[in-house]
């Protein structure tokens, strides 16, 4: 599909742009996903941020009129969205999650985890968040569930780990712009491999967990995220069973550990039927999160050692 300015004489408003960008990508057939999820909310981060700026715009701004030079960068936003299929997130390189906005790239994820939702609640009721909690988060990415529980529980010590290198450049950006490099720490590791053995009140991780048969049938716009960042075997769970072999003893007693798998869970139960995983609702949407403590951990390992073993 082909935008041209001639096309667009007519449009005038914020609020034209936004309105006739949602019709195109809606015409164009675009998957909505990733950090949106639908075509008018992608189109209003495209505007917004071609015209500098942000959601905090009074809504009666979207009636101002853009000028020339401005329609420009906004068509060039459009067109981009639709020709590429890359998702808004890499063209803006932002990204907003748990109420705080970072910098993206395509050798990250575009943030999208309800454990957001989590974190916002300061993992009540099962952390005392006035404590001084030890955290890790594994397969950080950017950096944004890390960060996101630095900024909401201040008296936390909270560690990251990934094992791409590109990653972790993404995420010493985003530490540093939410100056949280006294609280929070980066490590290069393959889950727990390289991290320092010490104990956790809390582990939480989003994972790679899509399966080979589901990476075959993803929408376009998937295939501009790192595929180190979604593929995880046959079924999607190679790294979540490497994080529940190993994650026992990473625990403090009375820790809990918090991961999702998202539409995988199924293959998850299939893997270990004998496993009581607490499966966490979320208000805002989202699912296929569980829950499980540190003696559950413990409880199960010969399961767990036996399945990393196979």
């Amino acid at each position: 599909m082909a935008l041209n300015l001639s096309d667009t004489a007519e449009l005038s408003s914020i609020r034209d742009w936004v309105r006739w960008g949602a019709s195109r990508f809606t015409e164009a057939g675009l998957f909505f996903g990733h950090g949106t999820d639908n075509a008018f909310d992608e189109s209003l981060a495209l505007v917004l941020h071609a015209l500098h700026l942000d959601h905090s715009l009074p809504p009666d701004f979207l009636d101002a009129h853009i000028t020339a030079s401005e329609r420009e960068q906004v068509l060039a936003y459009l067109r981009e969205r639709i020709e590429t299929h890359v998702p808004a997130a890499y063209i803006t390189h932002e990204a907003h999650f748990a109420g705080l906005t970072f910098y993206v790239n395509e050798n990250v994820l575009v943030p999208r985890s309800p454990i957001a939702e989590l974190i916002e609640a300061e993992f009540s009721p099962w952390l005392a968040p006035g404590d001084d909690l030890e955290i890790l988060d594994l397969c950080t990415g950017s950096g944004c569930i890390a960060i996101a529980c630095a900024h909401y529980l201040p008296h936390a010590r909270v560690d990251a780990s990934d094992i791409s290198p590109l990653a972790l450049d993404v995420a010493r950006v985003n530490v540093e712009r939410h100056q949280v490099e006294d609280q929070l720490h980066l490590f290069r590791s393959d889950v727990f491999d390289e991290l320092p053995h010490r104990q956790y009140d809390l582990i939480v991780s989003n994972p790679p967990y899509v399966s080979e048969e589901e990476m075959l049938g993803l929408p376009e716009e998937f295939r501009h995220e790192p595929a180190l960042g979604l593929e995880a075997g046959a079924d999607g769970m190679d790294i979540v069973a490497h994080i529940l072999c190993q994650g026992g003893a990473y625990l403090k007693p009375g820790g809990i550990m918090i991961v999702e798998v998202g539409d995988s869970m199924g293959h998850l139960m299939e893997r270990y039927p004998q496993v009581p995983f607490m499966w966490l609702e979320f208000e805002r949407g989202g699912h296929g999160v569980f829950l499980l403590t540190a003696e559950q951990l413990n409880e199960y390992q010969d399961i767990f050692l036996e399945e990393c073993d196979s």
